[in-house]
C-alpha cells in the first residue's frame, strides 16, 4: 500500500495517540507506584490525627506502598486543606478533610469549599453530647433545657471549641430546634474540649457540647456527665447514653466528619482505587478496633455519597452561621 504525506501524517498521529494512551491506561494500572503523602489539617496527637494515622497503617497493607502522614496546621483548619486542594491531582496527595470544609467559608476564613475537592471516601462521624458536672444543678436533659428556657438570656453558659467551631455550631442548631433562640446561652470559646471539661467540673461554665469520646475521661473520674447525645440511635460505645430524639423527640442531627479527599480533577480510575482500598482498610480490625477502643463513630461513605453528604451538610451549616450571627 502506498501512503500519501496526508494519510503517513494521519497514521503518525494515531499511531502517536494509541501509544500515548497505552502509556497511560499502564501507569493507572500499576497505581500506586510510588508512597502516598496523607494531610492532615490538624496537630499531631489530636483525634483527627490519630483516626489518620491509623487510616494510613490500614491503607498501607491494601495499597502496598507507604503512605506518610504529614500535619499541616495553622487557620483553623485553612492551611491543610488548603494545601490538599494546590497539590497535583495524581492520586499521591491526599488528605484527612474535616467538617471544616463547611464552615469556613461561610466564616469568610477562605474562599475554598467542598466544591474544590475529589471526596474519596467517608470514615468517620461524631454526634455531639450535651455534658455537664455531675456535681451541678441540672439532673436531667429536661431539667436543663427548662432552665435554658426560663432563665434571662445569657444566665447560662457553654463551651467546647472555639467561636464558630462545629461544636458550636452543633449546639447553637440543636436550641433553635427547639425552639430557643441562638443567643439564649452565652458560648466561652475554648481551645477545644480538654479546657473545656476541665472548666466544666470546676464550674466556671454549665455546659460542654462535644463529642461523647471527647468527655471520656471526665465522665470516667465521675466529674461529667453526659445527658444526651445529637444521633439516629445510641452509640455502640456508650449505650447507656440516650438520644435526643428519645428524651425530647428531636430528629436534629449535626455533628463532625472525617473523610479522604483529593483535588479537584482527579482521574476516575485512581478515585475508584482509592475508594475500594479505603472501603477494606475502613473494615480492617486495624481501623475497627482503634476507633471502637477511643469510642470515635465509624461511618462509611463512598465517594457519591460523600460527595453528596457534604453538599447537605454545608447548606444546613450555612443557615447555623447566618442565625449565629457568624457568616461573613
Amino acid at each position: 500500500m502506498i501512503m500519501t504525506n496526508h494519510s503517513l501524517k494521519t497514521f503518525c498521529i494515531s499511531s502517536l495517540a494509541a501509544a500515548v494512551m497505552a502509556a497511560s491506561s499502564s501507569a493507572l494500572a500499576d497505581y500506586p507506584e510510588r508512597p502516598i503523602t496523607l494531610i492532615v489539617p490538624w496537630a499531631a496527637g489530636g483525634g483527627t490525627d490519630a483516626t489518620a494515622r491509623t487510616i494510613a497503617r490500614a491503607l498501607e497493607e491494601e495499597l502496598g506502598q507507604n503512605v506518610n502522614v504529614v500535619n499541616r496546621t495553622g487557620g483553623s483548619g485553612v492551611v491543610g486543606h488548603t494545601a490538599m486542594l494546590n497539590a497535583a491531582p495524581d492520586g499521591y496527595t491526599l488528605g484527612l478533610a474535616t467538617v471544616e470544609v463547611n464552615t469556613m467559608h461561610w466564616q469568610g476564613l477562605t474562599d475554598l469549599t467542598y466544591e474544590d475537592f475529589t471526596p474519596i471516601a467517608q470514615i468517620n462521624y461524631d454526634s455531639p453530647g450535651i455534658q455537664v458536672a455531675t456535681d451541678g444543678e441540672f439532673e436531667s436533659l429536661d431539667a436543663l433545657m427548662e432552665a435554658i428556657r426560663t432563665e434571662p438570656k445569657g444566665s447560662l453558659t457553654a463551651s467546647g471549641t472555639g467561636q464558630g467551631g462545629i461544636w458550636h455550631l452543633a449546639f447553637t442548631g440543636f436550641l433553635m430546634d427547639q425552639g430557643i433562640p441562638a443567643d439564649q446561652v452565652i458560648w466561652i470559646p475554648s481551645e477545644g474540649s480538654a479546657p473545656a471539661m476541665t472548666e466544666l467540673a470546676s464550674g466556671g461554665i454549665d455546659i460542654v457540647s462535644t463529642s461523647v469520646p471527647e468527655a471520656r475521661s471526665m465522665m470516667d473520674a465521675g466529674r461529667v456527665k453526659s445527658f444526651a447525645v445529637m444521633a439516629a440511635e445510641r452509640l455502640s460505645a456508650f449505650p447507656d447514653i440516650p438520644t435526643t430524639n428519645e428524651l425530647v423527640g428531636s430528629d436534629y442531627q449535626v455533628g463532625a466528619w472525617r473523610g479522604i479527599v483529593g483535588p479537584k480533577g482527579m482521574d476516575p480510575e485512581v478515585v475508584a482505587t482509592l475508594e475500594s482500598a479505603l472501603e477494606a482498610a475502613y473494615q480492617s480490625d486495624t481501623y475497627q478496633d482503634f476507633m471502637t477502643q477511643r469510642g470515635f463513630g465509624t461511618e462509611w461513605r463512598n465517594a457519591e455519597e460523600f460527595g453528596q453528604m457534604m453538599e447537605e451538610m454545608d447548606g444546613i451549616l450555612g443557615e447555623i452561621v447566618e442565625q449565629v450571627g457568624l457568616a461573613n
